[in-house]
């Protein structure tokens, strides 16, 4: 039966956490947004730790994520500027419904909002707004989904589904069901609700604020000094939560997962090297220094060195206000090439990687020695003649790391690769 919905990186982060910042939002949504003016407190509490939320909003009550795709109202507002973030709010009850359903009514619609404001400007990351279980679950619909009839089940397909959704259309994922649990379970004397155990009290909407904020800026909630009339105690509880379970996990809710990474490999013939970025999004810009006194912009280039001798070949990738950048040092003009590097083989898997790295085709390449250097060219590891099918980088720093894979012949051929 079909369900009815009613009317109802630590460095980079701690960097950011010192500068006063500014960012653009447009919430799209219904009364879970509307009730409290949920943009206007995100507002307020940012103010308080001297950050800028210049907002609008579209939230008619009741709306669903297909009434925000096809309205003309929320469309204007999209292309209305370059947005730096677009927050997607269903109607309350319609992620909790059976995937068969969700996958046909709110999942097509959020990637479609989300090519909309792509559109209007690629570096807008959407937010997903992950809301929570009524207070008592959904009776109205519990006789044909059981799991509604309580929170815990109801909240937890919310949770699924969001998570699917800010996946899917690589989006952050704003937690607040995530907080308002923790709060639940934690603080009990805490009454998110209100009244109609569906919508947020003013606690239930300061705890969403305190969310977005850390979503939005990166920044520790527990810094906030607003309590938007709350009890003081209350709103630092809240806000201790926020941190917690937003703040200290950042990753975990896709921020930070989409900054662009610098890596590549290069290939050397004779004096001629040819460097292609190997782990950089397809948008990014590309910035090469060369190491002798040369820089050049674009993806996959090939320089040729007027002489033998040790470089530090810098990459900058560049993708929407975030950079980060790698160096590896080359040895150009020695050996002449052989058929490893014209081939170009891949022979590093999986990239990026947690534990293990795995090797393979080495014995077709007469590979003899292999050396895992990190990104000040220092060696971390080195194989000579016992040459492993798989490195162990479980005690690797998270960071770039490159694999030079030296032949009998003297020819040194490079891969880089990311540990996560």
């Amino acid at each position: 039966m079909t369900l009815k919905p009613t009317l109802l990186l630590l460095t980079f982060f701690f960097s950011l956490a010192l500068q006063a910042q500014t960012k653009s939002v447009l919430f799209i949504g219904n009364s879970y947004t509307g009730v409290n003016n949920l943009p206007q407190l995100t507002k307020d509490v940012a103010l308080s730790v001297g950050d800028t939320l210049l907002f609008d909003s579209h939230t008619p009550g009741g709306a669903q994520m297909q009434q925000h795709a096809t309205n003309a109202t929320a469309i204007q507002k999209i292309f209305s500027q370059p947005w730096d973030h677009v927050v997607l709010q269903a109607q309350s009850q319609e992620p909790s419904f059976g995937q068969a359903q969700v996958q046909q009514s709110v999942y097509p619609y959020a990637e479609i909002l989300c090519d909309t404001m792509r559109a209007n400007n690629s570096c807008t990351r959407p937010i997903f707004y992950r809301t929570w279980g009524r207070k008592n679950g959904d009776a109205g619909n519990c006789a044909v989904a059981p799991w509604l009839c309580t929170y815990e089940g109801m909240d937890s397909a919310l949770a699924f589904s969001y998570r699917k959704m800010a996946n899917d259309n690589d989006a952050f994922l704003s937690p607040v069901g995530d907080v308002w649990k923790y709060i639940r379970a934690n603080y009990p004397s805490i009454n998110l609700y209100a009244p109609d155990e569906s919508h947020p009290s003013l606690a239930g909407s300061y705890a969403a604020a305190c969310t977005f904020y850390a979503i939005i800026f990166q920044k520790d909630p527990s810094l906030i000094t607003h309590d938007a009339t709350l009890n003081a105690t209350v709103a630092q509880n809240i806000r201790a939560a926020a941190k917690l379970i937003v703040y200290d996990s950042l990753l975990n809710w896709n921020v930070g997962k989409f900054k662009p990474v610098a890596c590549f490999t290069y290939f050397i013939q004779g004096c001629t090297v040819s460097f292609d970025p190997t782990c950089s999004l397809n948008d990014s810009s590309y910035s090469w220094d060369t190491g002798d006194g040369v820089t050049t912009n674009g993806m996959n280039i090939v320089h040729t060195y007027s002489a033998g001798g040790a470089y530090d070949v810098t990459l900058l990738v560049s993708q929407c206000g975030q950079t980060h950048d790698t160096t590896i040092t080359i040895f150009p003009c020695t050996i002449g090439l052989n058929e490893l590097s014209a081939q170009k083989p891949n022979l590093i898997y999986p990239n990026p990687a947690h534990d293990m790295l795995n090797l393979e085709n080495l014995d077709k390449w007469d590979i003899t020695q292999i050396k895992v250097v990190d990104i000040q060219g220092k060696t971390i590891l080195t194989y000579i003649d016992d040459i492993p099918n798989s490195i162990d980088i479980s005690s690797l720093p998270k960071g770039t790391y490159s694999v030079q894979f030296i032949t009998k012949y003297g020819d040194l051929y490079s891969q880089t690769f990311v540990k996560e």
